[in-house]
């Protein structure tokens, strides 16, 4: 790691505020195995969750919840699980990609280039997207427990913190 990597890494905030969204048509909160993951995960690193939703992989339900969470201001990441992959209701995408104001291609290139190391060429059906909307950063993950696991544990938790700074800067 650089010099200059590490010194914002230690600027970055310890705690980030988080809005944890699982995209699916069946699931409900207490049946959504993804999003409790997730938010397990980010509470056990430190991480604040400040809203939890299910929503249907429905565009016009998506982004209007994306458009408040990403304008408030206790809100500093926003992470969908589920509808990132190519089925016909498979819409997360698209929706996060209409909002996105900065894109961080890089996000989806390293989790599928992780995933391709566990599951092989079947990782380019993933479409996980990253970036920001306005200063909020935004990150998609498929919904099945392996690939939360793999971009929480992976990309998502280590970076978090240094993410956010920058994105506030």
């Amino acid at each position: 790691m650089s010099s200059t990597t590490a010194e914002h890494k230690a600027q970055a905030p310890v705690s980030v505020r988080c809005a944890v969204i699982a995209v699916s048509d069946t699931r409900t909160v207490e049946t959504d195995v993804g999003g409790r993951s997730v938010v397990e995960r980010l509470t056990a690193a430190g991480h604040a969750v400040v809203e939890r939703h299910v929503v249907p992989d429905e565009p016009e339900r998506m982004r209007p919840l994306l458009q408040q969470l990403c304008g408030r201001g206790d809100v500093d990441a926003v992470l969908l699980t589920g509808g990132t992959g190519i089925t016909c209701r498979d819409q997360t995408y698209e929706t996060v990609c209409g909002l996105l104001t900065k894109p961080l291609p890089g996000y989806g290139e390293l989790f599928r280039w992780l995933s391709y190391q566990e599951i092989g060429a079947a990782a380019m059906l993933s479409r996980a997207v990253g970036g920001l909307v306005g200063r909020t950063v935004v990150l998609t993950m498929p919904g099945s427990p392996a690939a939360v696991r793999l971009a929480m544990e992976q990309v998502i938790l280590p970076e978090l913190g240094h993410l956010v700074r920058e994105a506030q800067r």
